[in-house]
Protein backbone atom coordinates (compact mmCIF):
# COMPACT_ATOMS: atom_id res chain seq x y z
CA UNK A 1 0.00 0.00 0.00
CA UNK A 2 0.79 3.43 -0.73
CA UNK A 3 2.74 5.38 2.12
CA UNK A 4 0.91 8.33 2.15
CA UNK A 5 -2.38 6.22 2.59
CA UNK A 6 -0.94 4.25 5.40
CA UNK A 7 -0.67 7.06 8.32
CA UNK A 8 -4.03 8.65 7.59
CA UNK A 9 -5.84 5.35 7.67
CA UNK A 10 -3.83 3.99 10.58
CA UNK A 11 -5.59 7.54 12.50
CA UNK A 12 -8.60 6.86 11.19
CA UNK A 13 -8.82 2.81 12.31
CA UNK A 14 -7.56 4.07 16.02
CA UNK A 15 -10.37 6.93 16.32
CA UNK A 16 -12.90 4.34 15.34
CA UNK A 17 -11.92 1.95 17.63
CA UNK A 18 -11.47 4.42 20.71
CA UNK A 19 -15.17 5.19 19.52
CA UNK A 20 -16.36 1.63 19.12
CA UNK A 21 -15.13 0.61 22.48
CA UNK A 22 -17.72 0.41 25.44
CA UNK A 23 -17.10 2.30 28.60
CA UNK A 24 -17.49 1.39 31.65
CA UNK A 25 -20.63 1.33 33.66
CA UNK A 26 -21.02 3.97 36.00
CA UNK A 27 -20.83 3.80 39.54
CA UNK A 28 -23.12 6.83 40.60
CA UNK A 29 -25.22 9.54 38.90
CA UNK A 30 -22.29 11.70 39.34
CA UNK A 31 -19.96 9.35 36.83
CA UNK A 32 -22.30 9.12 34.60
CA UNK A 33 -22.98 12.63 34.74
CA UNK A 34 -19.43 13.34 33.65
CA UNK A 35 -18.63 9.99 32.23
CA UNK A 36 -21.38 11.32 28.92
CA UNK A 37 -20.13 14.77 29.07
CA UNK A 38 -16.78 13.07 28.32
CA UNK A 39 -18.06 10.98 25.36
CA UNK A 40 -20.19 13.78 23.72
CA UNK A 41 -16.65 15.76 23.83
CA UNK A 42 -14.70 13.08 22.06
CA UNK A 43 -17.35 12.23 20.03
CA UNK A 44 -16.71 15.73 18.40
CA UNK A 45 -13.09 15.47 19.40
CA UNK A 46 -12.13 12.14 17.37
CA UNK A 47 -13.19 13.72 13.81
CA UNK A 48 -11.55 17.04 14.40
CA UNK A 49 -8.18 15.66 15.54
CA UNK A 50 -7.94 12.91 12.49
CA UNK A 51 -9.07 15.57 10.34
CA UNK A 52 -6.38 18.02 11.19
CA UNK A 53 -3.94 15.27 11.70
CA UNK A 54 -4.84 13.71 8.16
CA UNK A 55 -4.58 16.88 5.95
CA UNK A 56 -0.93 17.51 8.31
CA UNK A 57 0.30 14.49 7.16
CA UNK A 58 -0.97 14.52 3.38
CA UNK A 59 0.70 17.91 3.24
CA UNK A 60 4.36 16.96 4.27
CA UNK A 61 3.89 13.89 2.61
CA UNK A 62 2.62 16.26 -0.59
CA UNK A 63 5.19 18.85 -0.42
CA UNK A 64 8.35 17.29 1.30
CA UNK A 65 10.71 17.53 -1.74
CA UNK A 66 9.50 20.62 -2.60
CA UNK A 67 12.45 23.44 -2.68
CA UNK A 68 10.32 26.74 -2.68
CA UNK A 69 7.57 27.14 -0.61
CA UNK A 70 4.40 28.93 -2.43
CA UNK A 71 1.74 31.48 -1.06
CA UNK A 72 -1.73 30.15 -0.36
CA UNK A 73 -4.49 31.49 -2.62
CA UNK A 74 -7.02 33.47 -0.85
CA UNK A 75 -10.27 31.87 -0.44
CA UNK A 76 -13.23 33.37 1.18
CA UNK A 77 -15.41 30.51 1.23
CA UNK A 78 -12.85 28.34 2.98
CA UNK A 79 -12.29 30.72 5.96
CA UNK A 80 -16.03 31.48 6.92
CA UNK A 81 -16.31 27.67 6.66
CA UNK A 82 -14.09 27.08 9.20
CA UNK A 83 -14.96 30.29 11.35
CA UNK A 84 -18.40 29.31 11.71
CA UNK A 85 -17.40 25.39 12.01
CA UNK A 86 -15.31 26.76 14.80
CA UNK A 87 -18.06 28.57 16.56
CA UNK A 88 -20.22 26.07 16.47
CA UNK A 89 -18.20 23.29 18.18
CA UNK A 90 -17.07 25.95 20.74
CA UNK A 91 -20.81 26.66 21.70
CA UNK A 92 -21.53 22.98 21.51
CA UNK A 93 -18.74 22.13 23.78
CA UNK A 94 -19.65 25.47 26.37
CA UNK A 95 -23.19 24.30 26.35
CA UNK A 96 -22.49 20.89 26.94
CA UNK A 97 -19.91 21.78 30.04
CA UNK A 98 -22.46 24.20 31.38
CA UNK A 99 -25.13 21.58 31.70
CA UNK A 100 -23.36 18.85 33.44
CA UNK A 101 -22.06 21.59 35.83
CA UNK A 102 -25.22 22.84 37.05
CA UNK A 103 -26.49 18.94 37.49
CA UNK A 104 -27.42 18.79 40.68
CA UNK A 105 -25.88 15.39 40.92
CA UNK A 106 -22.10 17.46 39.60
CA UNK A 107 -22.75 19.63 42.50
CA UNK A 108 -24.52 20.80 44.88
CA UNK A 109 -23.46 24.06 46.27
CA UNK A 110 -26.90 25.39 46.36
CA UNK A 111 -28.08 23.65 49.41
CA UNK A 112 -27.74 25.78 52.35
CA UNK A 113 -27.83 23.43 55.44
CA UNK A 114 -29.67 20.45 56.48
CA UNK A 115 -33.11 21.68 55.77
CA UNK A 116 -32.79 21.76 52.23
CA UNK A 117 -31.97 18.16 51.80
CA UNK A 118 -35.18 16.48 51.00
CA UNK A 119 -36.72 14.31 53.17
CA UNK A 120 -36.11 10.88 51.20
CA UNK A 121 -32.43 11.49 50.82
CA UNK A 122 -29.51 10.90 52.86
CA UNK A 123 -27.38 13.06 54.32
CA UNK A 124 -23.98 12.77 55.51
CA UNK A 125 -21.56 15.63 57.30
CA UNK A 126 -18.04 14.60 55.80
CA UNK A 127 -15.22 16.71 58.35
CA UNK A 128 -11.67 16.69 57.50
CA UNK A 129 -8.35 17.74 60.22
CA UNK A 130 -5.25 16.25 60.29
CA UNK A 131 -5.11 13.39 59.43
CA UNK A 132 -8.23 11.57 59.34
CA UNK A 133 -11.86 12.11 58.48
CA UNK A 134 -15.28 11.91 60.68
CA UNK A 135 -18.45 11.01 58.68
CA UNK A 136 -21.15 11.75 60.88
CA UNK A 137 -25.02 10.68 60.18
CA UNK A 138 -26.78 13.36 62.31
CA UNK A 139 -30.11 12.00 61.44
CA UNK A 140 -29.37 8.51 62.42
CA UNK A 141 -27.14 9.85 65.62
CA UNK A 142 -23.98 7.70 64.44
CA UNK A 143 -20.51 8.34 63.40
CA UNK A 144 -17.74 6.66 61.42
CA UNK A 145 -13.97 7.66 60.74
CA UNK A 146 -12.88 4.63 59.28
CA UNK A 147 -15.75 4.23 56.61
CA UNK A 148 -18.02 6.02 54.69
CA UNK A 149 -21.40 3.88 54.27
CA UNK A 150 -23.63 4.98 51.23
CA UNK A 151 -27.19 3.74 50.05
CA UNK A 152 -27.71 2.22 47.15
CA UNK A 153 -29.85 3.94 44.67
CA UNK A 154 -30.90 6.30 47.99
CA UNK A 155 -29.64 10.46 46.82
CA UNK A 156 -27.10 11.35 49.54
CA UNK A 157 -26.25 14.55 50.30
CA UNK A 158 -22.08 15.09 51.53
CA UNK A 159 -21.98 18.57 53.78
CA UNK A 160 -18.24 18.81 53.27
CA UNK A 161 -15.78 21.03 55.83
CA UNK A 162 -12.49 21.28 57.96
CA UNK A 163 -11.38 21.07 61.41
CA UNK A 164 -8.35 23.18 60.20
CA UNK A 165 -6.68 23.71 57.09
CA UNK A 166 -7.58 22.58 53.24
CA UNK A 167 -8.29 19.32 52.14
CA UNK A 168 -9.75 17.84 49.93
CA UNK A 169 -12.82 14.74 49.65
CA UNK A 170 -12.20 12.41 45.98
CA UNK A 171 -13.88 9.20 45.20
CA UNK A 172 -12.90 9.02 41.93
CA UNK A 173 -14.74 6.30 40.48
CA UNK A 174 -18.20 8.12 42.15
CA UNK A 175 -17.25 10.91 40.34
CA UNK A 176 -17.07 12.96 43.66
CA UNK A 177 -14.46 15.53 44.36
CA UNK A 178 -14.77 18.88 46.69
CA UNK A 179 -12.32 20.93 48.80
CA UNK A 180 -12.89 21.11 52.01
CA UNK A 181 -12.26 25.08 53.13
CA UNK A 182 -12.22 26.18 56.88
CA UNK A 183 -15.30 28.02 57.60
CA UNK A 184 -17.01 26.81 54.77
CA UNK A 185 -19.79 24.06 54.04
CA UNK A 186 -19.95 22.89 50.56
CA UNK A 187 -22.72 20.10 49.50
CA UNK A 188 -22.27 17.25 47.11
CA UNK A 189 -25.05 15.21 45.98
CA UNK A 190 -25.36 11.96 44.37
CA UNK A 191 -27.19 8.53 43.84
CA UNK A 192 -24.50 5.34 44.17
CA UNK A 193 -25.90 2.68 41.81
CA UNK A 194 -23.35 -0.28 41.93
CA UNK A 195 -22.72 -1.82 45.01
CA UNK A 196 -19.40 -2.18 45.96
CA UNK A 197 -15.85 -0.79 47.61
CA UNK A 198 -14.01 2.38 46.09
CA UNK A 199 -11.04 4.29 47.60
CA UNK A 200 -11.37 7.48 49.08
CA UNK A 201 -9.07 9.65 49.97
CA UNK A 202 -7.96 13.68 50.59
CA UNK A 203 -6.60 14.96 47.34
CA UNK A 204 -5.51 18.25 48.75
CA UNK A 205 -1.82 17.54 50.11
CA UNK A 206 -2.02 18.74 53.49
CA UNK A 207 1.25 18.47 55.45
CA UNK A 208 3.49 15.33 56.61
CA UNK A 209 0.67 12.98 57.24
CA UNK A 210 -1.58 13.54 53.82
CA UNK A 211 -0.92 10.08 52.74
CA UNK A 212 -2.53 8.56 56.25
CA UNK A 213 -5.86 10.24 54.86
CA UNK A 214 -7.19 6.71 52.99
CA UNK A 215 -10.88 5.84 53.81
CA UNK A 216 -12.88 3.11 52.00
CA UNK A 217 -16.73 3.90 50.76
CA UNK A 218 -18.95 1.19 50.54
CA UNK A 219 -22.18 1.05 48.55
CA UNK A 220 -24.71 -1.06 50.28
CA UNK A 221 -28.16 -2.17 49.53
CA UNK A 222 -30.65 -0.69 51.88
CA UNK A 223 -31.04 -3.73 54.12
CA UNK A 224 -27.67 -3.70 54.80
CA UNK A 225 -27.26 0.12 55.13
CA UNK A 226 -29.83 0.11 57.83
CA UNK A 227 -28.04 -2.96 59.31
CA UNK A 228 -24.41 -1.11 59.30
CA UNK A 229 -26.16 1.87 61.02
CA UNK A 230 -27.52 0.22 63.47
CA UNK A 231 -24.18 -1.44 64.22
CA UNK A 232 -22.40 1.44 64.85
CA UNK A 233 -25.03 2.65 67.56
CA UNK A 234 -23.88 2.09 71.06
CA UNK A 235 -27.21 3.22 72.50
CA UNK A 236 -30.68 1.82 71.53
CA UNK A 237 -31.33 1.43 68.10
CA UNK A 238 -34.99 2.22 66.76
CA UNK A 239 -35.48 0.30 63.82
CA UNK A 240 -38.42 2.44 62.64
CA UNK A 241 -36.65 5.50 62.52
CA UNK A 242 -33.67 4.37 61.98
CA UNK A 243 -31.81 6.70 65.02
CA UNK A 244 -29.68 5.45 67.57
CA UNK A 245 -31.79 6.78 70.93
CA UNK A 246 -29.55 6.60 73.63
CA UNK A 247 -25.67 7.02 73.72
CA UNK A 248 -23.30 8.95 71.38
CA UNK A 249 -22.54 7.07 67.66
CA UNK A 250 -20.45 4.23 67.84
CA UNK A 251 -17.45 3.90 65.74
CA UNK A 252 -16.92 1.04 63.03
CA UNK A 253 -13.42 1.26 64.38
CA UNK A 254 -12.32 1.88 67.80
CA UNK A 255 -9.47 4.08 66.78
CA UNK A 256 -9.39 6.91 64.34
CA UNK A 257 -8.19 6.82 60.82
CA UNK A 258 -4.46 6.88 60.79
CA UNK A 259 -4.21 10.13 63.32
CA UNK A 260 -0.72 11.02 62.87
CA UNK A 261 1.00 13.83 64.94
CA UNK A 262 1.75 17.37 62.89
Amino acid sequence: MNAKRIAPLATLGAALLLLAAEPAAAQSTTAEAINGLNERLLVVAIPITVLVEGILIYTVLKFKDSDEAKPTRENRRLEITWTVATAVILLFVGIATTMVMADQSVIADGVEDRADVPDDAEHIDVTAETYAWTFEYDRHNVSSSTKLAIPEGQETYFNITTRDWLHAFHVPQLGLKHDAVPGQHHYLMTTATEPGLYQGYCAEYCGTGHSAMMFEVEVMPQDEYESWLADQCTGEWNAEELTCEAGSGGDDNSTSNATVAA
